[in-house]
């Protein structure tokens, strides 16, 4: 760790994204997710209906071809896209040409549940990743394929936006660094990772950390019951969905990570931390949601702070509502 770096703070919650009375779906958000494979299918069932749950308008799960019924049978309300495949029921290299010809019409896509890795699967995603105007949420297998080709990371001023959210493990692989070493001080690690890269970071864990290298909010939702298989799933369709929908990237990552936690901490008081599933946040998102608008119409005032830490100086205003 080294140097200083000049933080702000956010606190304050973003609105939901803006949808007039007269709406029709087209304008709500179209998002495609990219996951899944021969096993994992449950990963683009799990992201793709969270993506609807989220908001967006129209939802689109492309996966390998032979998971096509199984993904379908599981919601009515998404769009299947079926994709070649190679003979371990991967996607191949070849769905590359109809992505991009889907891509022309999405306001948003998400890549990496489920996927699995190969070399098709390396050289699909390096191109999406850096070619597609689109913007971008990437987990799970997506980022450990970038961590194969960490120079592929960087992005310029002007770029379509790409949000990555690792968990410390891929994190630690992102970065080359010793996951005890970015424990320590996941802050300083997520900031100076975003800045570097031009990246939008949500690194997952207890108090989530969403950073833009420039400002930070630190997450409070959410609790213990989160750590299962498929959680993930569900907060990547759900900042997809808010992306698509025309927010910042920015606010899309601290909104779906609020929405995120909530659902679970909802299910937790029904199903308890520990019998708490990912499917179950299927089910409280939209609890979530009339939590949340109640809760943002409340009157505001504001606090604020400066001080400076051992790595970062820090501003930022504190929201309270009563």
């Amino acid at each position: 760790m080294s140097g200083t770096l000049s933080v702000s703070i956010v606190t304050s919650l973003p609105p939901v994204p803006v949808r007039t009375d007269d709406a029709h779906k087209g304008e709500c958000g179209r998002v495609l997710i990219v996951a899944g494979s021969r096993g994992m299918s449950g990963a683009a069932c799990l992201a793709a209906k969270a993506a609807l749950r989220g908001g967006a308008g129209l939802v689109t799960a492309a996966v390998p071809m032979g998971i096509v019924p199984i993904v379908a049978i599981y919601e009515p309300s998404y769009l299947t896209l079926p994709l070649p495949e190679d003979r371990h029921g991967r996607m191949s290299a070849g769905a590359l040409i109809p992505l991009n010809k889907v891509l022309q019409s999405q306001t948003a896509f998400a890549i990496g549940p489920g996927l699995g890795q190969s070399a098709g699967i390396l050289d699909l995603i390096t191109e999406l990743y850096t070619s597609s105007p689109v913007p971008l949420v990437v987990d799970a297998d997506g980022l450990n394929t970038l961590a194969k080709r960490p120079y592929l990371l960087t992005r310029s001023a002007g770029d379509a936006p790409r949000i990555l959210t690792p968990h410390l493990g891929e994190f630690a692989r992102l970065t080359g660094l010793d996951v005890a070493a970015i424990a320590k001080d996941r802050q300083h690690y997520s900031v100076e990772f975003a800045r570097k890269h031009g990246v939008i970071l949500l690194l997952k864990g207890k108090g989530t950390i969403i950073t833009d290298g420039r400002r930070v909010a630190i997450n409070a939702t959410g609790n213990r019951g989160l750590a299962t298989g498929g959680t993930g799933d569900v907060l990547t369709g759900l900042i997809a969905s808010l992306l698509g929908q025309g927010i910042s990237p920015f606010d899309a990552a601290q909104l779906g990570a609020h929405i995120h936690g909530v659902a679970g901490d909802l299910a937790a008081k029904e199903f308890s931390e520990f019998g708490l599933i990912a499917s179950d946040l299927l089910h409280y998102i939209g609890r979530a949601w009339c939590e949340f608008q109640t809760w943002s119409t409340k009157p505001s005032r504001w606090l604020g702070f400066e001080f400076f830490g051992h790595s970062s100086i820090v501003k930022f205003r504190l929201e309270l509502r009563f």
